[in-house]
């Protein structure tokens, strides 16, 4: 950011945004979580990105422009080259008689901004964007996918005597533009007559791209090629790994190829290093369950579990714990399969079956380490349980995930693994269960009236009660659409959080061994907000949409 934490909380303070009091608690907040005190300001809806912006222009003394809000003409943004903008974050916006208006993240950069008037010959006029404006509004204005790859193609028919050029630059451009769209996965499919191809958005399949079927072998033999696969092999599946270099990144990728019908289909996994700075904050933890995961990670012995399905961001909450208690005086060693992000300072093993490192035996291997810390990647069979909960009994903060749908039956499944009940209750620190929903788009959100016979379709009306109180119409949001959210309404996800923190009461009856059901009423009666109860707060806040919450909380929807 352009300004330092503390000259942003003299602005804070002047603008009466917090008192000093609140202040405190934000900074609190903020180190725990390892966010930056920006983020926590807009996490706790003190300030909108666009509030946080005109502090910031005032300070520097510089005009403000919303990006997102202007009508730039298209041959204005191309002044700029789009790589030239995407990694310095600058845009020109305007032409005028007396100049070039350029909005700029960092406008200390002067060299970049010399460059811009010699190569224009023309006046440049600093405006100040936030960052997150300019990279919404770099989306907006990207050439469209297929138009892209329309114009390749005339060059891959012209290309005789280099066809590998071109088509090294479909498979290039094809992972940028999933990169700057945050997809998680490339599909590669082929059909009948074409090549398809799906980017996974926010836990949404999207078709992008359609392509000759001609084409589709020669893309796949490209990717072979990086992956160092084998490209004589078309009638076996296939698994391998590449890497990138991308202006904002290397770029690691996993591959998975597999023959299908019409042919060789490809999944991509994108592993973007960024996508895993998170911090707590990032992931939408509230202050109050943050505040036990806190306590928990603090303690120097114990287990912390996240809990829930494939790909509800289980390892992501790990990787944002980690990140927080990775200091030096700490020997913090994981076993993953695969090792998908590396984290400097720590010692990453990836698990192997074929040379017998498993979970199970890895663990054992690391707890002659010396370690302090150990992040089990999950806890799938009865001997890694076993292990596990021996490490966290002698001494060691044990990290791991497992695969169950709320945060108590972690609790039983652990005993079902031959875990003695006594050893799960005085091991256990806290269980975080999860699921990941779609944010309502920033740039297209609008409030709607509701009322409560409307919610009542679909929610208890205990929960309605509780979180809506006696009023009859109650606002809610949703996104209306727009070219950031490729008119879904959505942009971004963030997480839903069930934090069940073991104290005495559920100590016994962990060795009680009173079923899940029993424990999460006694975990509710002690303050245990549900993941329902997460939603229907980010409701209120304009975080995400009921429809959302009701999707990923799986609550059964009544009908008139």
């Amino acid at each position: 950011m352009i300004i330092t934490d503390d000259q942003l909380k003299v602005l804070v303070l002047k603008n009466k945004l917090v008192d000093e009091k609140g202040l405190i608690k934000i900074l609190e907040y903020a180190k725990n979580s390892g966010a930056s005190l920006d983020d926590a300001l807009r996490e706790n809806n003190l300030v909108s990105d666009e509030n946080l912006g005109l502090l910031i222009a005032d300070f520097l003394k510089l005009p403000f422009i919303i990006l997102t809000k202007t009508s730039i003409p298209p041959e204005v943004f191309r002044i700029i080259p789009e790589r030239i903008a995407r990694k310095y974050k600058v845009i020109a916006f305007t032409r005028a008689k007396e100049g070039i208006k350029v909005a700029m993240s960092d406008p200390r950069n002067t060299e970049l901004l010399q460059l811009i008037s010699k190569k224009t010959g023309e006046r440049i006029f600093i405006y100040y964007a936030t960052e997150r404006d300019i990279n919404n509004t770099l989306r907006i204005y990207r050439k469209d996918l297929q138009k892209t790859f329309n114009e390749l193609l005339q060059k891959v028919d012209q290309s005789k005597s280099s066809e590998e050029a071109p088509i090294a630059k479909i498979v290039d451009l094809l992972i940028n533009y999933a990169y700057q769209d945050k997809a998680s996965d490339i599909h590669i499919e082929p059909e009948e007559k074409n090549s398809l191809f799906r980017f996974r958005i926010d836990g949404v399949l999207h078709d992008v791209l359609s392509l000759p079927k001609n084409l589709h072998d020669r893309i796949i033999s490209r990717i072979k090629v990086l992956s160092r696969l084998r490209t004589d092999e078309h009638l076996a599946a296939q698994d391998g790994k590449m890497r990138i270099k991308l202006d904002e990144e290397t770029l690691d990728i996993r591959v998975s190829i597999i023959p299908i019908a019409d042919g060789e289909k490809v999944v991509l996994r994108l592993l973007s290093s960024q996508s895993r700075q998170f911090s707590l904050i990032d992931l939408g933890m509230r202050q109050e369950d943050l505040e036990k995961v806190t306590k928990a990670f603090n303690k120097s012995y114990g287990m912390v579990l996240s809990t829930g399905p494939t790909g509800s961001g289980k390892s992501t909450t790990i990787y944002a714990i980690l990140k927080i208690i990775n200091t030096r005086d700490k020997n913090i060693t994981t076993i993953e399969d695969p090792v998908e992000y590396k984290i400097k300072g720590i010692n990453q093993i990836q698990a192997n079956t074929k040379t017998n490192l498993t979970f199970a035996a890895g663990l054992r291997s690391v707890l002659r380490q010396d370690p302090n810390v150990i992040f089990v990647g999950e806890i799938r069979d009865v001997e890694t349980a076993g292990i596990a909960v021996n490490a966290a009994l002698t001494g060691h903060l044990v990290l791991s995930t497992l695969h169950t749908n709320d945060a108590a039956t972690a609790l039983p499944r652990l005993t079902d693994m031959k875990v003695e009940p006594f050893l799960v209750a005085s091991t256990v620190n806290i269980i975080v269960a999860q699921r990941l929903i779609r944010k309502i788009c920033d740039m297209c959100r609008t409030s709607i009236d509701v009322t409560q016979s409307d919610l009542l379709k679909n929610i208890p009306a205990d929960m309605i009660k509780k979180h809506f109180g006696l009023k009859k119409d109650i606002i809610i949001y949703k996104g209306s659409g727009c070219k950031v959210c490729h008119f879904t309404g959505y942009a971004g996800r963030v997480g839903l959080f069930e934090v069940l923190e073991v104290n005495n009461k559920i100590r016994k009856l962990i060795t009680e061994k009173a079923n899940s059901d029993i424990i999460s009423k006694q975990a509710g009666e002690d303050g245990m907000s549900t993941m329902l109860d997460d939603g229907l707060v980010k409701v209120i806040k304009g975080v995400t949409s009921i429809e959302e919450v009701l999707r990923v909380t799986k609550v059964e929807i009544l009908t008139e």
